[in-house]
């Protein structure tokens, strides 16, 4: 893995773990060393694998699982191939929202929404792009709709 690669993982690691490290990167190293280390090959992995992201979120929802005051939600959208349709994502990311509607600061964590409207061995179109960024409008205005003003709810897309 390059150093560009592990820095793009530190910085992912940084801004997933913000609430339990206060963006200290040297408690964030800690945290991608031990999810690397859980991982077998993961030095040869790219920095959007997704078992290290996997990995990442549920180490997270363990953390935070205890917490009253901070909710977790990870939906990761290459899970299927129709994941990422605007009727299962909807269906998606209002189960999370209502998990975390409790919670006066919440994660809701998107992964994969990318490579899911674009594999990566095609490649980007028109058409793909539109639905990709429709796709983002959506989770975003539904995020806005469905929380409490009072609560802050962080969208992480990855």
């Amino acid at each position: 893995m390059t150093d560009r690669d592990n820095l793009r993982r530190l910085h992912y690691i940084d801004t997933l773990f913000a609430g339990l490290t206060g963006h200290d990167l040297y408690l964030a190293q800690q945290i991608q060393s031990a999810i690397t280390t859980s991982l077998t090959e993961a030095e040869s992995r790219e920095p959007s694998d997704p078992a290290f992201t996997a990995a990442a979120a549920r180490l997270l929802e363990r953390l935070c699982g205890g917490h009253q005051d901070h909710g977790f939600f990870h939906w990761d959208a290459g899970e299927s191939a129709t994941d990422a349709t605007p009727l299962f994502m909807r269906e998606k990311v209002l189960a999370g929202l209502k998990r975390l509607a409790r919670y006066r600061e919440s994660t809701l964590l998107i992964t994969n929404l990318r490579p899911a409207h674009c594999p990566p061995d095609r490649r980007w179109t028109p058409r793909r792009e539109r639905e990709y960024q429709e796709t983002l409008a959506l989770i975003r205005d539904l995020a806005a709709g469905r929380s409490r003003r009072s609560a802050s709810l962080n969208l992480l897309f990855l």
